[in-house]
């Protein structure tokens, strides 16, 4: 198992756990707020790895995913090996993540969220998994 791999089963590993706990989502909404967040890097190094332009040794910051996609990108792209504007399917993953990462800090460091926020965050990750998978 690559170790993209084995850090996505850590996050699914805590979806899956979280999903079936009987006390809901909420008695595992920091942790899910953290590694969701984790595990959107960890899918967008996989896209790129994938797409066989990630430089080797290169990391993504999950800091830049909540800035402006114009921004973000400019930090991608020193991260890559070909113009950015050559990953045809980045736009709708920045998007994805964005949304994920807009959500991180106030479920990871503010009160309770609804079970209902939860469900939207996870959902939108496997969404994400889902395309990366299929890229």
């Amino acid at each position: 198992m690559d170790v993209q791999a084995e850090y996505l089963r850590e996050v699914m590993d805590e979806i899956e756990s979280a999903l079936i706990d009987p006390r809901g989502l909420r008695a595992h909404q920091r942790r899910l707020a953290f590694l969701l967040s984790y595990g959107s890097v960890v899918l967008l190094e996989t896209y790129l790895t994938k797409q066989n332009v990630f430089k080797s040794g290169a990391k993504i910051n999950h800091l830049w995913l909540k800035k402006k996609k114009e921004n973000v990108k400019i930090f991608i792209s020193r991260q890559i090996t070909c113009s950015i504007e050559s990953l045809q399917e980045l736009d709708d993953l920045l998007d994805m993540i964005f949304k994920i990462e807009t959500q991180r800090n106030h479920v990871a460091y503010g009160k309770l969220v609804s079970e209902e926020t939860l469900k939207d965050v996870i959902t939108l990750f496997l969404d994400l998994k889902k395309k990366v998978e299929h890229v």
